[in-house]
């Protein structure tokens, strides 16, 4: 079933209210998409599941404390970006190289670009990585982002810039001037 935008707002204030079944049909709309981001942050599919699923736990708990509904999303989203880099940093990530999935295709790039491509942004600053993961391979807007990260619009404007600065330096090839 597609929900609409006035559906998942009429869902997201009855989960707010404390009705799990309206949490859940929630969370299995937006579970592929949160399944998308944490494999981003962690490059593993296990870890991955894991962190979608404590995201899953810790929004649940926490539904009741959202003052703005139409947020849920970008409210979600920062949970799980959390969830993500916990993890990150409790492990070392490592995924077959076969076994990856490439989550935003992009035309005309070489598979071997998009590894030298993620294989940059895993190498970026913590808060320039993210910035570049919720702005290319989320599209969320950049007042999304600010929200997202609890930063100033100015600041994810400021990161995105610098992050794709040290992108081009890194990469120093035409295919990445797309982003």
């Amino acid at each position: 079933m597609e929900l609409n935008e006035k559906d998942l707002l009429s869902l997201v204030k009855r989960a707010v209210r404390g009705n799990a079944e309206a949490y859940g049909t929630l969370i299995t709309h937006y579970q592929t998409y949160l399944y998308r981001v944490a494999f981003l942050y962690v490059k593993n599919e296990d870890l991955a599941l894991d962190a979608v699923s404590e995201c899953i736990l810790q929004a649940f708990q926490s539904v009741r404390t959202l003052k703005k509904p139409e947020y849920f999303k970008t409210w979600l989203t920062k949970i799980l970006i959390h969830c993500a880099i916990d993890l990150f940093r409790q492990t070392l990530p490592v995924a077959p190289m076969d076994t990856v999935q490439v989550a935003a295709p992009q035309p005309n790039i070489s598979a071997e670009e998009k590894w030298d491509l993620y294989d940059a942004i895993d190498v970026l600053p913590e808060r320039y990585r993210t910035v570049i993961i919720l702005k290319y391979f989320s599209d969320m807007t950049i007042s999304e982002i600010a929200y997202a990260m609890n930063i100033p619009e100015g600041s994810v404007k400021a990161y995105l810039s610098r992050a794709r600065g040290e992108l081009r330096h890194c990469l120093k090839e035409d295919y990445l001037y797309a982003i």
